[in-house]
């Protein structure tokens, strides 16, 4: 498991270093290579490949194209021909946004690699330009980012779904807090904990390597957080709904990145809360109630808390709430009292009848796979219709696509830590953290 050689220049700008392979399932049956240089790729996947043996035939090339899905591969003819050689003064003559919109096309983490061509790509992440064009153009795709500490040095890989390939981005430019990842939206991703003790809330955007503390909240101890990023907007909030511990009745406190403070709401009425964290969907929180059993929803346009009577499903022994698209609040947990009769399902709410509607059972052999142990403990999160589970000893990640209904084993050096957290990372540019 090598690296490869480094993305972009040695000064001051953020480097992305490639690492690790990617091991798949029957889901994915081949290894995506991209790039070049003189790293091997000394995965087995990766030597995999068709031989052929008939000397009548031609040497194909074989292509995939992206997505979550079972691939289709289609083979092409190899066509030798002579090297063509191209004019440099054609090329210098491609208009400025013509290029700064193929650019903006290219996946984040390939930029930096670009950047090695010549002193104007190399000062594209200042451009105006470049980042008007950046910012309008689709996602890249969704990513998973790992954090964890390594001999109290901070850690951080992104894995790109789409390129089917971890990346690690240096994380030395934050401060040295006690503190842990709350989670990632629009590009910016979230972080809370401990300078002493003041705790504190800060957010950065990895590409760019920049970063701030938000200020101080009206209650200043450990919460309960999430970000939510408007990017039409160009405007974050970070909501804090409890007492991190569940057993402290404080006022909601919503930071507005527009105002750059922290506004009091309305206090959530008195309830047990869940150990599990908090979902948004649809521009409101969701929270896991024990007592009375249901769910807390708080509407952040008119800062009124209100009681959902949606009962847990019986025999349910951990569950988490993730938000996906278009509305859908998905429920995800284990049901079963012993261990040969567990099973891990996917429930979506029902928001006229307040009932969870079962959509999904994951198959035997993923579960038993990624939950050796009926107490082993397990992260469950998702974003935009798709689910990630991770198991905290088996360093495994398993991907579920709820539209296309595909499983998909995620593994490599990023998933190997005990204590690594992981969250959905949207790569943005454009994304800042004022």
């Amino acid at each position: 498991m090598g690296e490869a050689p480094e993305y972009g220049s040695r000064s001051s700008n953020p480097v992305l270093v490639r690492s690790c392979s990617f091991r798949e399932d029957e889901t994915f049956h081949r290894q995506a290579s991209f790039g070049g240089g003189p790293s091997r790729n000394t995965s087995p996947l990766g030597r995999m490949g068709s031989r052929n043996t008939s000397p009548s035939r031609q040497k194909a090339i074989k292509t995939k194209p992206r997505g979550l899905d079972e691939e289709s591969v289609a083979t092409f003819s190899k066509i030798v021909q002579p090297d063509i050689q191209m004019e440099d003064n054609i090329w210098a003559m491609l208009p400025e946004d013509l290029l700064n919109e193929i650019l903006a096309r290219v996946p984040p983490f390939m930029i930096f690699r670009l950047r090695s061509v010549c002193k104007r790509w190399n000062s594209i992440l200042q451009d105006n330009s470049f980042l008007k064009f950046h910012s309008q153009v689709p996602s890249h795709g969704p990513c998973l980012l790992t954090y964890w500490k390594n001999s109290q040095t901070p850690q951080c890989s992104v894995f790109s779904l789409p390129l089917k390939q971890w990346f690690k981005i240096p994380f030395t430019f934050l401060p040295q807090w006690a503190f842990w990842l709350v989670g990632s939206s629009g590009g910016l991703v979230c972080f809370s904990g401990l300078d002493g003790l003041t705790f504190k809330t800060l957010i950065c955007n990895p590409l760019t390597q920049t970063w701030r503390t938000l200020p101080s909240m009206h209650y200043n101890q450990q919460r309960q957080l999430i970000m939510v990023v408007d990017r039409k907007d160009r405007s974050f909030k970070v909501i804090a709904a409890s007492d991190i511990y569940g057993d402290k009745s404080l006022p909601t406190e919503v930071y507005d990145s527009k105002l750059d403070k922290w506004l009091l709401h309305k206090t959530m009425p008195a309830v047990n809360l869940c150990s599990s964290k908090m979902a948004f969907c649809d521009s409101r929180l969701y929270l896991e109630t024990l007592s009375p059993l249901g769910l807390m929803m708080y509407r952040l346009d008119t800062e009124h808390w209100e009681y959902i009577p949606a009962k847990f499903p019986r025999s349910l022994l951990d569950g988490y709430l993730v938000a996906g698209s278009q509305k859908r609040l998905f429920l995800v947990g284990r049901i079963g009292v012993y261990s040969t009769l567990q099973s891990m399902r996917i429930w979506e709410l029902d928001h006229n009848k307040f009932v969870w509607v079962e959509v999904s059972r994951m198959p035997p052999r993923y579960f038993r796979a990624l939950l050796r142990l009926s107490a082993e403990r397990f992260e469950c999160f998702g974003q935009d219709n798709l689910i990630c589970f991770t198991s905290w000893n088996q360093g495994k990640g398993l991907l579920y696509d709820v539209d296309k209904k595909v499983w998909s084993w995620i593994a490599g050096c990023a998933l190997q830590s005990y204590n690594s957290q992981v969250c959905f990372y949207e790569p943005r540019f454009d994304a800042m953290v004022y």
